[in-house]
């Protein structure tokens, strides 16, 4: 079997401080119904906070006292780890009237602290903030037969999870009701729609994963490749080496996901003292049911039949996910709306530089505003 890690991608100071339980909402963190042993606990260890907070006044290295971690249990006992952003009120750090619920969805290997700055700017907008880790990733345990490679049986299992979760999730907090979701999060979104598990007012799709930037195949075949690279040993091992593309290892990780060196650098801090949410490669496995997935949204007349307004974004320099799958899905959605970035965009956009990143987050504002104003 390959080995599942050559070598760390990233160098970085040593550990702080040991992790330790303590803080608002911890509940005891480990990797829930995981095959992996638990590496570390949760630290809460936040020094130098004034370095790393955004403009708006977000500290991105600290959960807020505010918000709650804890988790969601599935029809099968699996723990979802999650967290919330309550709505917002007249003690709340930048009060807002109500303005609704929002779900937010990541990506493959994503955890959600990588997007505290965005959850916060949501929360004192007036939204009601939630989100997840996907079942087999960052907090909530794992699926393969290491505790970095990513890997699923099928990902059905996270659209049960997610439909799941969002019926619960949505009979207790006030509407209109917001589906957001980043890379394989938005194609997870996007496939929930297409099958009538969710029924948000109103979708947001961040770089969502339709395609791959490469191999340059056509869908069919590039499945067929990856169905017989996961037939040729256990479906579990890792399918690249420990990067972040499929097919390739960046010379320098940072340079396929944002501009932004010190947004980088704030997954890599949350990585040391939060040791359980490290995530490396998907497994083969993984690989082929994201290419049966992507075929299966491919199909004529699913994507015509989503109702639900949907804005997607991306950019065209994207390294990771295939830009014309994005445009194409933006005009096939009945009421989809797209927004282009170009070169001065990597992949996390909503991590990217101030610039780039206010036109995505204005662009989400005003969207929401005209299709899913506030009620009441």
């Amino acid at each position: 079997m390959a080995k599942a890690i050559s070598r760390p991608y990233w160098t970085i100071a040593p550990v702080i401080t040991a992790p330790q339980l303590c803080g608002v909402g911890a509940k005891g963190y480990g990797l829930p119904n995981s095959n992996q042993p638990q590496e570390g606990g949760i630290s809460y260890h936040q020094p130098d906070r004034d370095a790393h907070r955004s403009r708006s006044g977000v500290d991105r290295r600290s959960i807020p006292a505010f918000a709650q971690e804890d988790w969601w249990t599935a029809t099968d006992g699996h723990q979802i780890r999650r967290i919330d952003f309550a709505a917002p009120t007249a003690a709340s750090r930048n009060a807002a009237p109500p303005r609704g619920s929002l779900l937010f969805l990541p990506g493959r290997g994503d955890h959600y602290e990588k997007y505290l700055e965005s959850f916060a700017e949501w929360h004192d907008a007036g939204w009601r903030v939630t989100s997840i880790d996907w079942r087999g990733q960052a907090g909530s345990g794992r699926l393969g037969a290491d505790k970095v490679t990513g890997h699923v049986r099928d990902f059905a299992q996270w659209i049960d999870d997610l439909a799941g979760f969002w019926e619960t999730w949505r009979s207790v907090g006030p509407g209109p009701y917001v589906l957001i979701g980043h890379s394989m999060g938005g194609h997870l979104a996007l496939r929930a729609l297409a099958e009538r598990r969710v029924d948000p007012d109103a979708a947001v799709l961040s770089a969502p994963m339709l395609g791959f930037s490469a191999p340059n195949l056509p869908l069919p075949l590039a499945h067929l490749a990856a169905r017989v690279m996961a037939a040729l040993g256990p479906a579990t091992r890792p399918a690249w080496k420990w990067s972040e593309k499929p097919g390739e290892m960046p010379a320098d990780r940072a340079n396929l996901l944002t501009h932004d060196a010190a947004r980088y650098e704030d997954e890599l801090w949350w990585r040391q003292v939060r040791p359980g949410l490290v995530m490396g490669p998907g497994s083969w496995g993984w690989v082929e049911r994201a290419y049966a997935s992507m075929r299966a949204l491919e199909q004529p007349g699913v994507l015509e039949q989503v109702t639900t307004p949907v804005l997607l974004f991306g950019t065209s320099a994207d390294r990771l996910v295939n830009w014309a799958a994005i445009q194409r899905a933006a005009r096939r959605l009945p009421n989809g709306e797209l927004v282009a970035f170009g070169p001065e965009a990597r992949h996390e956009i909503l991590r990217e530089i101030d610039p780039v990143r206010d036109r995505a987050m204005g662009a989400i504002a005003g969207f929401l505003d005209r299709v899913a104003p506030a009620q009441g």
